[in-house]
């Protein structure tokens, strides 16, 4: 009969395998090899699902859902758009991104930093002329190194912080890691600038959308505000910022009437509508930026529990219920509280009103309100929204508020009036109560195959080291490095957790590689916290290929990038972040 040890490293090896291959889902690996060890009595019944109450994975989730309240307010983005410039030299540019990034990854998720940068920074290379790809992977791996810096970043430092606390009895704090993860991320952003974007080939990306439709250029409505008048000003005056969002202003609509042509030199007044075109993203941007309203805007202010805005792409088929109709014929902003905010018919113009126009079979529409409202009006119009096709509406208005919210909360963990689950909690139950997100929101927020991930792993590594499994493998680091100096053993350790992370879940690399540094810590009678650390630093920096982590998978299509491209920045920058890495952790956490 194997003993329990044999069996649990047994495990460990296919669910590595398993990993590595990819062909299943992480979360249900993780999930089938936690049950299995429970029926091989590994796992005790009582503890098989202790991982899903355990700290990190609460603070995990909490965190994603801070993460999309500041950006659907509007915070990041504003602070982001105003540092970007096409003009600016190419390692210029890619330095100001990457500090961006990595600050930005170091208060809220880095996947959510990346995804907030990305779009901007192809914009900039679009208008730059240039390749995306050479400036696409320096941001990438910026959010990574950034994530670095504090216990709420990026997951493997929120894993270690609770093991510490678990083993120890007393977790990491706050900014622990930011002596260490700081001066990482530093001199690995000054490499990705001024060296790193040079091993990388010129590619142009290939953004895929869901649907085979080309994006739409929308003929939109968009209403005039006390705020967007706050001195005098003509149609014509909002034409260069309608440039910088690619939107045209085509007219304006003033007593329910289009004046003639593009009344360019006609001053705008309150309850005036500009009449734009563009894309869904770029009116957004442009209505956001100009302080622009839209029909039915009032039925969303004041309510608390309402959530972020949507726009939705919906295409109309033949007998659709709206097809030879009106939107205001339909009551649709009455019944459903949805606006239709614009209509593309094959790129035609039209002088109709938006709401009185009717709809033609082919159409698209530009549907605004909140997303399960878009999804009923749908339905009720017989129109097929387009998967993929959605456009978040930014809160701007509320952007200081998100702040505040945030900040309060991280002061409250830091400054030991309570703990950090609980001071996120209360923040995501204030960014409900404000608006920023709606009840729906806060679970489409989650990453829940990574929460899966992450519960099914903790009861499995306590079982890997009460078994004495995570002990036979340091004491093998142990043995090879027998006769020198500790902190050799710990470069091997950190090496190896490295090489894992490149190719494995770093959650799970972080789990795997806790108890193994914990049991070389007592082996050697050394520090703990230096050898906790240099995990949490390892797990985190996977550069050499696209699987290591989410944010290299992501920017793969759009940066045109193959697999065997990410070694040739990521290898030189692993190895800088190893020799800078040591000497600050032997120095802030000596052995």
């Amino acid at each position: 009969m194997p003993s329990d040890q044999t069996l649990i490293i047994g495990i460990f090896v296919v669910l590595f395998v398993l990993l590595v291959w990819g062909r299943i889902r992480y979360d249900l690996v993780a999930f089938a090899a936690l049950v299995l060890a429970a029926i091989l009595g590994l796992v005790p019944t009582k503890d098989v699902f202790s991982g899903f109450g355990h700290s990190a994975v609460a603070i995990i989730a909490l965190v994603l859902i801070v993460s999309r309240a500041l950006v659907g307010s509007g915070a990041i983005e504003l602070l982001a758009a105003r540092l970007l410039d096409s003009d600016r030299p190419l390692p210029f540019h890619i330095a100001v991104m990457a500090v961006v990034g990595a600050g930005l990854s170091a208060v809220i998720n880095n996947v959510a930093a990346l995804a907030l940068l990305m779009p901007l920074d192809i914009d900039t290379a679009t208008k730059a002329k240039r390749a995306v790809s050479l400036s696409l992977m320096p941001l990438s791996f910026a959010t990574i190194l950034g994530g670095m810096i504090t216990l709420i970043g990026t997951p493997p430092n929120i894993v270690i912080a609770a093991y510490r606390e678990d083993a120890l009895g007393e977790s990491f704090g706050m900014f622990d890691f930011a002596p260490v993860g700081l001066t990482v991320a530093l001199v690995g952003i000054a490499f990705v600038s001024l060296v790193g974007w040079r091993f990388l080939p010129k590619r142009e990306g290939s953004l895929e959308h869901g649907t085979a439709f080309a994006e739409g250029r929308y003929i939109a409505e968009l209403r005039v505000s006390e705020k967007s008048i706050e001195e005098t000003a003509t149609v014509a005056d909002l034409y260069p910022l309608a440039n910088e969002h690619d939107v045209h202003i085509l007219g304006l609509v003033r007593a329910g009437k289009r004046l003639p042509g593009l009344a360019a030199r006609q001053e705008i007044r309150s309850g005036d509508f500009i009449v734009a075109e563009g894309e869904p993203k770029s009116i957004e941007a442009l209505m956001g930026q100009a302080s622009l309203e839209f029909s039915g805007s009032e039925k969303h202010s004041g309510r608390v529990t309402s959530g972020g805005l949507t726009l939705t792409e919906a295409i109309v088929p033949e007998g659709a219920r709206i097809a030879g109709r009106t939107a205001r014929g339909l009551k649709l902003l009455h019944l459903h509280s949805v606006t239709l905010l614009g209509v593309s018919r094959n790129g035609r113009r039209f002088t109709d009103r938006v709401r009185l126009l009717t709809i033609k079979p082919g159409d698209v529409l530009l549907l605004l309100g909140e997303a399960q409202r878009n999804a009923a009006a749908a339905a009720y119009l017989g129109v097929l929204p387009l998967e993929g096709r959605k456009t978040q509406v930014v809160q701007r208005s509320k952007a200081g508020l998100s702040i505040a919210i945030f900040l309060g909360a991280i002061g409250a963990a830091v400054l030991g009036w309570m703990s950090l689950p609980v001071a996120l909690a209360g923040a995501v139950i204030a960014l409900v109560a404000v608006g920023l997100v709606s009840g729906s929101e806060v679970y489409d927020s989650i990453e829940w195959k990574v929460i899966v991930l992450l519960a099914s792993l903790i009861p499995l590594a306590e079982a890997f080291e009460q078994s004495g499994g995570a002990e036979l493998i340091a004491s093998q680091i142990l043995s090879i490095t027998d006769g020198l100096p500790a902190w050799v053993s710990l470069l091997a350790l950190m090496v190896v957790t490295m090489t894992l992370s490149d190719f494995l879940n770093n959650v799970a690399t972080t789990l795997i590689a806790a108890p193994i540094a914990m049991g070389m810590a007592v082996a050697t009678s050394t520090n703990p916290d230096a050898w906790l650390m240099a995990v949490a630093v390892a797990a985190s920096c996977a550069f050499l290929t696209p699987i290591g982590h989410k944010n290299n998978t992501i920017i793969l299509g759009p940066g045109g990038y193959r697999f065997g491209d990410y070694w040739r920045m990521g290898l030189l920058l692993e190895v800088l972040v190893i020799i800078v890495a040591m000497p600050m952790i032997l120095i802030v956490w000596p052995l």
